[in-house]
Protein backbone atom coordinates (compact mmCIF):
# COMPACT_ATOMS: atom_id res chain seq x y z
CA UNK A 1 0.00 0.00 0.00
CA UNK A 2 1.67 3.33 -0.64
CA UNK A 3 1.77 6.24 1.46
CA UNK A 4 2.19 9.67 0.90
CA UNK A 5 4.90 11.47 1.69
CA UNK A 6 5.02 15.21 0.88
CA UNK A 7 7.54 16.55 3.17
CA UNK A 8 11.27 16.39 1.31
CA UNK A 9 13.05 15.15 4.37
CA UNK A 10 15.69 12.38 4.05
CA UNK A 11 14.29 9.10 4.66
CA UNK A 12 16.79 8.03 7.33
CA UNK A 13 15.72 11.37 9.01
CA UNK A 14 11.72 9.72 8.75
CA UNK A 15 9.26 8.21 11.21
CA UNK A 16 7.52 5.54 9.68
CA UNK A 17 4.52 6.61 7.56
CA UNK A 18 0.87 6.01 8.45
CA UNK A 19 -1.14 4.79 5.90
CA UNK A 20 -4.59 6.25 6.61
CA UNK A 21 -6.59 5.12 3.70
CA UNK A 22 -7.91 2.22 1.80
CA UNK A 23 -7.88 2.11 -2.24
CA UNK A 24 -11.50 0.79 -3.94
CA UNK A 25 -11.97 0.12 -7.48
CA UNK A 26 -14.69 1.75 -9.23
CA UNK A 27 -15.73 2.39 -12.62
CA UNK A 28 -18.00 5.17 -12.68
CA UNK A 29 -17.52 7.80 -15.36
CA UNK A 30 -18.48 10.68 -13.48
CA UNK A 31 -17.41 11.65 -9.44
CA UNK A 32 -20.57 12.20 -7.13
CA UNK A 33 -21.51 11.54 -3.76
CA UNK A 34 -21.73 8.07 -4.34
CA UNK A 35 -18.72 7.03 -6.32
CA UNK A 36 -16.69 9.89 -5.24
CA UNK A 37 -12.69 10.44 -5.76
CA UNK A 38 -12.24 9.97 -2.12
CA UNK A 39 -13.62 10.29 1.28
CA UNK A 40 -12.08 12.38 3.71
CA UNK A 41 -12.71 11.96 7.88
CA UNK A 42 -15.18 14.45 9.37
CA UNK A 43 -15.72 12.60 12.69
CA UNK A 44 -14.72 15.45 14.54
CA UNK A 45 -15.23 18.18 12.11
CA UNK A 46 -17.87 18.45 9.73
CA UNK A 47 -16.26 20.56 6.11
CA UNK A 48 -17.80 23.05 4.08
CA UNK A 49 -19.56 22.20 0.79
CA UNK A 50 -16.37 24.12 -1.07
CA UNK A 51 -13.40 23.84 0.59
CA UNK A 52 -9.87 25.09 -0.10
CA UNK A 53 -6.63 23.55 0.88
CA UNK A 54 -3.20 21.37 0.16
CA UNK A 55 -2.84 17.83 0.11
CA UNK A 56 -0.03 17.40 2.53
CA UNK A 57 1.07 14.31 5.10
CA UNK A 58 1.66 16.06 8.36
CA UNK A 59 3.09 13.89 11.36
CA UNK A 60 3.40 11.58 8.25
CA UNK A 61 -0.24 10.86 7.87
CA UNK A 62 -1.84 10.91 4.69
CA UNK A 63 -3.96 14.12 4.81
CA UNK A 64 -5.91 17.55 3.31
CA UNK A 65 -5.09 20.83 5.33
CA UNK A 66 -8.21 22.68 5.11
CA UNK A 67 -7.90 26.66 5.05
CA UNK A 68 -10.09 27.63 7.86
CA UNK A 69 -10.85 30.90 9.20
CA UNK A 70 -9.00 29.97 12.64
CA UNK A 71 -6.41 28.56 10.68
CA UNK A 72 -5.59 25.16 9.14
CA UNK A 73 -6.91 21.72 9.75
CA UNK A 74 -5.97 18.52 8.70
CA UNK A 75 -8.10 15.91 7.85
CA UNK A 76 -6.96 12.16 7.28
CA UNK A 77 -8.22 10.47 3.79
CA UNK A 78 -9.77 7.61 4.79
CA UNK A 79 -10.92 5.28 0.66
CA UNK A 80 -9.53 6.64 -2.11
CA UNK A 81 -10.54 4.97 -6.21
CA UNK A 82 -7.19 3.60 -7.11
CA UNK A 83 -7.60 5.24 -10.40
CA UNK A 84 -6.68 8.88 -8.59
CA UNK A 85 -3.91 7.69 -6.42
CA UNK A 86 -1.44 9.19 -8.92
CA UNK A 87 -3.44 12.45 -8.82
CA UNK A 88 -3.45 12.96 -5.27
CA UNK A 89 0.07 12.42 -4.90
CA UNK A 90 1.16 14.41 -7.54
CA UNK A 91 -0.80 17.53 -6.22
CA UNK A 92 0.32 16.92 -2.65
CA UNK A 93 4.36 16.93 -4.05
CA UNK A 94 3.50 19.81 -6.70
CA UNK A 95 1.54 22.12 -2.95
CA UNK A 96 -1.20 22.87 -5.58
CA UNK A 97 -3.97 24.83 -3.87
CA UNK A 98 -6.93 23.01 -5.06
CA UNK A 99 -11.01 23.47 -3.99
CA UNK A 100 -12.67 20.50 -2.89
CA UNK A 101 -16.31 19.99 -3.45
CA UNK A 102 -17.53 17.36 -1.24
CA UNK A 103 -20.48 15.93 0.86
CA UNK A 104 -20.69 15.36 4.38
CA UNK A 105 -22.19 11.53 4.67
CA UNK A 106 -21.93 9.09 8.05
CA UNK A 107 -19.06 7.56 6.37
CA UNK A 108 -17.10 10.41 6.03
CA UNK A 109 -16.58 13.59 3.57
CA UNK A 110 -17.16 12.66 0.03
CA UNK A 111 -15.20 14.36 -2.68
CA UNK A 112 -16.20 14.80 -5.97
CA UNK A 113 -14.97 17.11 -7.70
CA UNK A 114 -11.22 18.89 -7.31
CA UNK A 115 -10.23 22.07 -8.95
CA UNK A 116 -7.31 24.55 -8.86
CA UNK A 117 -7.62 27.32 -6.41
CA UNK A 118 -4.53 29.72 -7.35
CA UNK A 119 -2.94 31.57 -4.62
CA UNK A 120 -3.26 35.43 -4.99
CA UNK A 121 -4.62 34.97 -8.31
CA UNK A 122 -2.28 33.06 -10.51
CA UNK A 123 -2.53 29.78 -11.56
CA UNK A 124 0.44 27.10 -10.74
CA UNK A 125 -0.99 24.35 -13.41
CA UNK A 126 0.18 24.34 -16.83
CA UNK A 127 -2.84 25.71 -18.51
CA UNK A 128 -4.58 26.47 -15.20
CA UNK A 129 -7.21 24.45 -13.85
CA UNK A 130 -8.42 23.18 -17.40
CA UNK A 131 -5.04 20.70 -17.19
CA UNK A 132 -5.89 19.38 -13.98
CA UNK A 133 -9.89 19.07 -15.27
CA UNK A 134 -8.48 17.61 -18.32
CA UNK A 135 -6.44 14.80 -16.72
CA UNK A 136 -9.56 14.35 -13.69
CA UNK A 137 -11.85 13.75 -17.37
CA UNK A 138 -9.38 11.04 -17.97
CA UNK A 139 -8.73 9.18 -15.37
CA UNK A 140 -12.92 9.25 -15.02
CA UNK A 141 -12.86 7.46 -18.17
CA UNK A 142 -9.81 5.29 -17.58
CA UNK A 143 -10.21 1.58 -16.01
CA UNK A 144 -9.86 1.35 -12.17
CA UNK A 145 -6.04 0.11 -11.37
CA UNK A 146 -5.40 -3.01 -10.04
CA UNK A 147 -1.90 -3.72 -9.19
CA UNK A 148 -0.71 -1.92 -6.15
CA UNK A 149 0.93 1.51 -7.65
CA UNK A 150 4.33 2.80 -6.30
CA UNK A 151 5.01 6.11 -6.57
CA UNK A 152 -18.16 28.06 -8.05
CA UNK A 153 -19.51 24.57 -9.69
CA UNK A 154 -18.93 25.70 -13.36
CA UNK A 155 -19.13 22.44 -15.53
CA UNK A 156 -15.40 21.40 -15.90
CA UNK A 157 -13.90 22.22 -19.32
CA UNK A 158 -11.35 19.79 -19.28
CA UNK A 159 -12.63 18.41 -22.93
CA UNK A 160 -11.05 21.22 -24.59
CA UNK A 161 -7.59 20.94 -22.92
CA UNK A 162 -5.08 20.33 -25.26
CA UNK A 163 -1.42 18.90 -24.05
CA UNK A 164 1.16 20.78 -26.37
CA UNK A 165 4.29 22.20 -23.58
CA UNK A 166 6.81 19.53 -22.54
CA UNK A 167 5.38 20.63 -18.69
CA UNK A 168 1.55 20.00 -19.38
CA UNK A 169 3.20 16.58 -21.05
CA UNK A 170 5.10 15.71 -18.08
CA UNK A 171 2.66 17.02 -15.69
CA UNK A 172 -0.23 14.18 -17.38
CA UNK A 173 2.36 11.43 -17.71
CA UNK A 174 3.16 11.65 -13.90
CA UNK A 175 -0.65 11.69 -13.24
CA UNK A 176 -2.67 9.69 -15.51
CA UNK A 177 0.25 7.75 -17.77
CA UNK A 178 -0.89 4.83 -16.30
CA UNK A 179 -4.18 5.63 -18.70
CA UNK A 180 -2.29 4.95 -21.82
CA UNK A 181 -1.56 1.52 -23.45
CA UNK A 182 1.83 -0.15 -22.08
CA UNK A 183 3.64 0.09 -25.30
CA UNK A 184 2.13 4.02 -25.71
CA UNK A 185 3.69 4.40 -22.25
CA UNK A 186 6.95 3.15 -22.81
CA UNK A 187 7.47 5.03 -26.17
CA UNK A 188 6.00 8.33 -24.53
CA UNK A 189 8.83 8.49 -21.88
CA UNK A 190 11.39 7.65 -24.26
CA UNK A 191 10.15 10.55 -26.74
CA UNK A 192 10.67 12.94 -23.39
CA UNK A 193 13.89 12.39 -22.99
CA UNK A 194 14.42 13.00 -26.66
CA UNK A 195 12.23 16.49 -26.50
CA UNK A 196 14.53 17.41 -23.30
CA UNK A 197 17.61 16.80 -24.72
CA UNK A 198 20.09 19.17 -25.39
CA UNK A 199 22.34 16.54 -27.49
CA UNK A 200 20.19 16.27 -30.60
CA UNK A 201 19.21 18.79 -33.08
CA UNK A 202 16.26 21.22 -32.51
CA UNK A 203 14.50 19.74 -35.55
CA UNK A 204 14.50 16.20 -33.22
CA UNK A 205 13.64 18.16 -30.23
CA UNK A 206 10.97 19.60 -32.25
CA UNK A 207 9.27 16.45 -33.56
CA UNK A 208 9.49 14.28 -30.24
CA UNK A 209 7.21 17.08 -28.90
CA UNK A 210 4.99 16.68 -31.39
CA UNK A 211 4.48 13.50 -31.37
CA UNK A 212 4.26 13.38 -27.88
CA UNK A 213 1.51 16.22 -27.62
CA UNK A 214 -0.70 14.02 -30.55
CA UNK A 215 -0.22 11.02 -28.73
CA UNK A 216 -1.08 12.02 -25.50
CA UNK A 217 -3.98 14.13 -26.64
CA UNK A 218 -5.99 10.84 -27.92
CA UNK A 219 -7.84 8.86 -25.47
CA UNK A 220 -6.76 5.14 -25.66
CA UNK A 221 -9.67 3.32 -24.51
CA UNK A 222 -10.22 -0.04 -24.32
CA UNK A 223 -12.20 -2.31 -26.61
CA UNK A 224 -15.19 -2.92 -24.39
CA UNK A 225 -18.29 -1.81 -26.23
CA UNK A 226 -21.28 -1.05 -24.77
CA UNK A 227 -24.83 -3.42 -25.92
CA UNK A 228 -26.93 -1.68 -28.68
CA UNK A 229 -30.53 -0.90 -28.82
CA UNK A 230 -31.96 -2.67 -31.93
CA UNK A 231 -34.79 -0.63 -31.93
CA UNK A 232 -32.75 2.55 -31.63
CA UNK A 233 -30.56 1.37 -34.12
CA UNK A 234 -33.91 0.71 -36.57
CA UNK A 235 -35.31 4.06 -36.06
CA UNK A 236 -31.68 5.45 -36.84
CA UNK A 237 -31.58 3.87 -40.36
CA UNK A 238 -34.82 4.95 -41.08
CA UNK A 239 -34.04 8.09 -40.83
CA UNK A 240 -31.47 8.16 -43.41
CA UNK A 241 -32.56 5.31 -45.65
CA UNK A 242 -36.34 4.71 -47.12
CA UNK A 243 -37.30 1.64 -48.06
CA UNK A 244 -34.17 -0.92 -48.88
CA UNK A 245 -35.35 -3.42 -46.27
CA UNK A 246 -32.89 -5.63 -46.50
CA UNK A 247 -29.80 -3.40 -46.42
CA UNK A 248 -31.26 -2.16 -42.86
CA UNK A 249 -31.93 -5.62 -42.12
CA UNK A 250 -27.98 -6.71 -42.55
CA UNK A 251 -26.71 -3.86 -41.13
CA UNK A 252 -28.58 -4.28 -37.65
CA UNK A 253 -27.41 -7.98 -37.91
CA UNK A 254 -23.71 -7.27 -38.37
CA UNK A 255 -23.89 -4.79 -35.40
CA UNK A 256 -25.93 -6.70 -33.02
CA UNK A 257 -22.65 -8.93 -32.55
CA UNK A 258 -21.53 -6.54 -30.20
CA UNK A 259 -24.32 -7.34 -27.60
CA UNK A 260 -23.13 -10.69 -26.81
CA UNK A 261 -19.12 -10.19 -27.61
CA UNK A 262 -18.54 -6.91 -26.42
CA UNK A 263 -16.01 -6.19 -29.11
CA UNK A 264 -16.78 -4.66 -32.37
CA UNK A 265 -17.73 -7.51 -35.60
CA UNK A 266 -14.32 -9.07 -37.29
CA UNK A 267 -15.08 -7.49 -40.23
CA UNK A 268 -15.82 -4.01 -41.37
CA UNK A 269 -18.92 -3.02 -43.61
CA UNK A 270 -18.53 -2.28 -46.92
CA UNK A 271 -21.47 -0.59 -49.13
CA UNK A 272 -21.15 -0.66 -52.33
CA UNK A 273 -23.68 0.68 -54.79
CA UNK A 274 -24.68 3.49 -57.44
CA UNK A 275 -23.22 6.85 -56.78
CA UNK A 276 -26.14 9.21 -54.94
CA UNK A 277 -27.48 6.14 -53.49
CA UNK A 278 -27.20 7.12 -49.68
CA UNK A 279 -24.22 4.95 -49.16
CA UNK A 280 -22.29 7.72 -46.93
CA UNK A 281 -25.10 8.43 -44.75
CA UNK A 282 -25.68 4.67 -44.22
CA UNK A 283 -22.03 4.80 -42.90
CA UNK A 284 -22.99 8.02 -40.41
CA UNK A 285 -25.69 6.27 -39.18
CA UNK A 286 -24.20 3.10 -37.89
CA UNK A 287 -21.38 5.55 -36.13
CA UNK A 288 -24.62 7.05 -34.65
CA UNK A 289 -25.79 2.98 -33.72
CA UNK A 290 -22.23 2.41 -32.43
CA UNK A 291 -22.20 5.61 -30.51
CA UNK A 292 -18.90 6.24 -31.80
CA UNK A 293 -16.99 9.42 -32.98
CA UNK A 294 -16.13 8.99 -36.97
CA UNK A 295 -13.75 10.05 -39.88
CA UNK A 296 -13.34 10.41 -43.10
CA UNK A 297 -10.75 8.99 -45.29
CA UNK A 298 -11.44 9.72 -49.17
CA UNK A 299 -8.92 7.29 -51.26
CA UNK A 300 -9.83 9.36 -54.78
CA UNK A 301 -7.49 12.08 -53.52
CA UNK A 302 -4.94 9.48 -52.23
CA UNK A 303 -1.78 8.75 -54.38
CA UNK A 304 1.13 8.19 -52.47
CA UNK A 305 1.22 5.45 -49.10
CA UNK A 306 2.95 8.14 -47.39
CA UNK A 307 0.35 10.23 -47.56
CA UNK A 308 -1.38 7.82 -45.00
CA UNK A 309 1.37 6.43 -42.92
CA UNK A 310 3.24 9.71 -42.62
CA UNK A 311 6.79 10.70 -43.56
CA UNK A 312 10.13 10.01 -41.30
CA UNK A 313 11.79 12.43 -38.72
CA UNK A 314 15.23 12.23 -40.35
CA UNK A 315 13.29 15.27 -42.35
CA UNK A 316 12.88 19.18 -41.23
CA UNK A 317 9.35 18.81 -42.86
CA UNK A 318 8.20 15.56 -41.67
CA UNK A 319 4.89 15.25 -40.35
CA UNK A 320 2.26 12.53 -39.97
CA UNK A 321 0.36 10.35 -42.11
CA UNK A 322 -3.46 10.81 -42.83
CA UNK A 323 -5.00 8.08 -40.72
CA UNK A 324 -2.89 9.45 -37.09
CA UNK A 325 -4.50 12.31 -38.35
CA UNK A 326 -8.00 11.15 -38.18
CA UNK A 327 -6.73 9.86 -34.70
CA UNK A 328 -6.17 12.79 -33.15
CA UNK A 329 -9.28 14.72 -34.67
CA UNK A 330 -11.62 11.96 -32.80
CA UNK A 331 -9.53 12.57 -30.07
CA UNK A 332 -10.20 8.87 -29.10
CA UNK A 333 -9.05 5.51 -30.20
CA UNK A 334 -12.45 4.18 -30.22
CA UNK A 335 -14.10 5.55 -33.41
CA UNK A 336 -15.64 4.47 -36.96
CA UNK A 337 -13.36 4.65 -40.10
CA UNK A 338 -15.22 6.00 -42.57
CA UNK A 339 -13.12 5.25 -46.02
CA UNK A 340 -14.76 6.79 -49.46
CA UNK A 341 -14.45 5.35 -52.88
CA UNK A 342 -12.19 2.50 -51.88
CA UNK A 343 -12.64 1.09 -55.06
CA UNK A 344 -10.32 3.97 -55.88
CA UNK A 345 -7.54 2.84 -53.43
CA UNK A 346 -5.23 0.89 -56.28
CA UNK A 347 -4.02 3.81 -57.86
CA UNK A 348 -0.39 4.27 -56.83
CA UNK A 349 2.32 6.39 -58.06
CA UNK A 350 5.42 4.32 -57.65
CA UNK A 351 5.88 5.14 -54.30
CA UNK A 352 3.42 2.50 -52.19
CA UNK A 353 0.30 1.26 -53.18
CA UNK A 354 -2.23 3.10 -50.45
CA UNK A 355 -4.36 -0.66 -50.71
CA UNK A 356 -1.56 -2.13 -49.17
CA UNK A 357 -1.75 0.81 -46.06
CA UNK A 358 -5.06 -0.20 -45.50
CA UNK A 359 -4.50 -4.01 -45.20
CA UNK A 360 -2.51 -3.11 -41.73
CA UNK A 361 -5.17 -1.13 -40.30
CA UNK A 362 -7.82 -3.49 -41.21
CA UNK A 363 -6.34 -6.32 -39.57
CA UNK A 364 -6.39 -4.93 -36.22
CA UNK A 365 -3.41 -6.10 -35.09
CA UNK A 366 -1.96 -2.42 -35.15
CA UNK A 367 -1.07 0.25 -37.44
CA UNK A 368 2.53 2.12 -37.00
CA UNK A 369 2.78 6.06 -38.54
CA UNK A 370 6.16 6.52 -39.91
CA UNK A 371 6.19 10.08 -37.93
CA UNK A 372 5.29 8.79 -34.78
CA UNK A 373 7.41 5.08 -34.66
CA UNK A 374 5.33 3.55 -32.13
CA UNK A 375 2.48 0.91 -32.71
CA UNK A 376 -1.49 2.02 -32.43
CA UNK A 377 -3.73 -0.11 -30.85
CA UNK A 378 -6.36 -0.66 -33.80
CA UNK A 379 -8.91 -3.23 -31.97
CA UNK A 380 -11.45 -0.12 -31.22
CA UNK A 381 -11.37 1.15 -35.29
CA UNK A 382 -14.88 -0.50 -37.38
CA UNK A 383 -14.06 0.09 -40.93
CA UNK A 384 -17.08 1.35 -43.07
CA UNK A 385 -16.32 1.25 -46.99
CA UNK A 386 -17.99 2.90 -49.83
CA UNK A 387 -17.37 1.99 -53.03
CA UNK A 388 -19.23 2.43 -56.68
CA UNK A 389 -17.91 -0.86 -58.29
CA UNK A 390 -16.66 -3.43 -56.06
CA UNK A 391 -14.84 -5.71 -58.74
CA UNK A 392 -11.89 -2.95 -58.86
CA UNK A 393 -11.33 -3.68 -55.39
CA UNK A 394 -7.92 -6.25 -54.66
CA UNK A 395 -8.94 -9.70 -53.73
CA UNK A 396 -6.87 -9.71 -49.98
CA UNK A 397 -8.82 -6.39 -49.52
CA UNK A 398 -12.30 -7.23 -49.95
CA UNK A 399 -11.97 -9.86 -47.98
CA UNK A 400 -11.51 -7.56 -44.52
CA UNK A 401 -14.91 -6.35 -45.36
CA UNK A 402 -18.89 -8.00 -44.70
CA UNK A 403 -19.80 -6.94 -48.33
CA UNK A 404 -23.76 -4.94 -48.37
CA UNK A 405 -24.77 -4.24 -52.06
CA UNK A 406 -26.96 -1.17 -52.00
CA UNK A 407 -29.33 -1.29 -54.81
CA UNK A 408 -30.77 2.19 -56.40
CA UNK A 409 -34.05 3.64 -55.74
CA UNK A 410 -37.22 2.06 -57.63
CA UNK A 411 -39.50 4.79 -59.56
CA UNK A 412 -41.82 4.39 -56.62
CA UNK A 413 -39.09 5.22 -54.14
CA UNK A 414 -37.62 8.34 -55.25
CA UNK A 415 -41.50 9.88 -55.99
CA UNK A 416 -41.69 9.25 -52.32
CA UNK A 417 -38.39 10.33 -51.12
CA UNK A 418 -39.00 13.72 -52.91
CA UNK A 419 -42.39 14.25 -51.73
CA UNK A 420 -41.27 13.44 -48.17
CA UNK A 421 -37.50 14.11 -47.97
CA UNK A 422 -35.69 15.88 -50.32
CA UNK A 423 -38.64 18.71 -51.03
CA UNK A 424 -39.04 19.37 -47.63
CA UNK A 425 -35.31 19.66 -47.02
CA UNK A 426 -35.09 21.92 -49.33
CA UNK A 427 -37.72 24.53 -47.87
CA UNK A 428 -36.62 24.01 -44.47
CA UNK A 429 -33.21 25.04 -45.79
CA UNK A 430 -33.96 28.42 -47.27
CA UNK A 431 -37.03 29.14 -44.33
CA UNK A 432 -40.34 28.68 -46.98
CA UNK A 433 -43.43 26.70 -45.26
CA UNK A 434 -44.65 23.71 -46.56
CA UNK A 435 -48.09 25.58 -47.90
CA UNK A 436 -45.59 28.45 -49.33
CA UNK A 437 -44.45 25.90 -52.35
CA UNK A 438 -46.53 22.93 -53.07
CA UNK A 439 -46.35 20.74 -56.23
CA UNK A 440 -49.48 18.49 -56.79
CA UNK A 441 -49.11 14.64 -57.91
CA UNK A 442 -48.46 14.58 -61.25
CA UNK A 443 -45.56 17.53 -60.92
CA UNK A 444 -43.98 15.65 -58.26
CA UNK A 445 -44.02 12.31 -61.03
CA UNK A 446 -42.68 14.61 -63.49
CA UNK A 447 -39.66 15.52 -61.53
CA UNK A 448 -38.94 12.10 -61.12
CA UNK A 449 -39.20 11.29 -64.25
CA UNK A 450 -36.87 13.43 -65.62
CA UNK A 451 -33.84 11.98 -63.49
CA UNK A 452 -35.07 7.99 -64.60
CA UNK A 453 -31.74 8.07 -66.51
CA UNK A 454 -29.68 8.00 -63.37
CA UNK A 455 -28.81 6.69 -60.42
CA UNK A 456 -29.64 7.75 -56.58
CA UNK A 457 -31.13 10.95 -55.83
CA UNK A 458 -28.89 13.90 -55.87
CA UNK A 459 -30.11 15.22 -59.20
CA UNK A 460 -33.64 15.08 -57.22
CA UNK A 461 -32.08 17.21 -54.53
CA UNK A 462 -31.19 19.92 -56.80
CA UNK A 463 -34.19 20.16 -58.51
CA UNK A 464 -36.00 20.30 -55.29
CA UNK A 465 -33.60 23.37 -54.98
CA UNK A 466 -34.26 24.61 -58.06
CA UNK A 467 -37.77 24.84 -57.33
CA UNK A 468 -38.02 26.02 -53.90
CA UNK A 469 -35.73 28.91 -54.66
CA UNK A 470 -37.40 29.68 -57.73
CA UNK A 471 -41.17 30.11 -55.27
CA UNK A 472 -38.61 31.61 -52.94
CA UNK A 473 -38.11 34.56 -55.52
CA UNK A 474 -41.47 35.14 -56.78
CA UNK A 475 -42.71 35.16 -53.18
CA UNK A 476 -40.52 38.37 -52.52
CA UNK A 477 -40.17 39.80 -55.94
CA UNK A 478 -43.94 39.16 -57.00
CA UNK A 479 -45.11 39.54 -53.56
CA UNK A 480 -47.26 36.44 -53.77
CA UNK A 481 -48.29 34.70 -50.54
CA UNK A 482 -47.63 30.74 -52.10
CA UNK A 483 -46.44 29.01 -54.88
CA UNK A 484 -48.07 25.76 -56.66
CA UNK A 485 -46.51 23.88 -59.49
CA UNK A 486 -48.23 21.57 -61.77
CA UNK A 487 -46.09 19.52 -64.17
CA UNK A 488 -46.19 21.78 -67.06
CA UNK A 489 -44.92 24.56 -64.62
CA UNK A 490 -42.41 22.14 -63.66
CA UNK A 491 -41.23 21.39 -66.83
CA UNK A 492 -40.76 25.05 -67.74
CA UNK A 493 -38.88 25.71 -64.82
CA UNK A 494 -36.25 22.75 -64.92
CA UNK A 495 -35.98 23.25 -68.44
CA UNK A 496 -34.57 26.75 -68.31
Amino acid sequence: MPVFDFSGAPADTKEKNICTYTIYQSEAPEASPEFPMMVLDNRTRVWRHHSNGVFTNPEFRTSFEFDEEGGTVSADILKIDSRFVSLISWLGQNRIQVRLSGQNLPEGYAVYKIREAAASGSHKLSAGDGFLQFMIQRLLASRPVTEEIVEDEDDPEGDDMRLTSLQSITDFMACAGRTLPENIRVWARRNLVVARSGEVSADERRHAQHALSIMMNVQWKSNYFESIDPVEARRILDEELYGMEKVKQRIIETSIQINRTHTLPSYGLLLAGPAGTGKSQVAYAVARILKLPFTTLDMSSINDAEQLTGSSRVYSNAKPGIILEAFSMAGESNLVFIINELDKANSGNGKGNPADVLLTLLDNLGFTDNYIECTIPTVGVYPIATANEKNRISAPLLSRFAVIDIPDYTFEEKVEIFRRFSLPKALKRIGLLPEECSLDEEAVRAVVQRYTGTTGIRDLEQAAEHIAANALYRIEVDKVTSVAYDAEAVDMLLDE
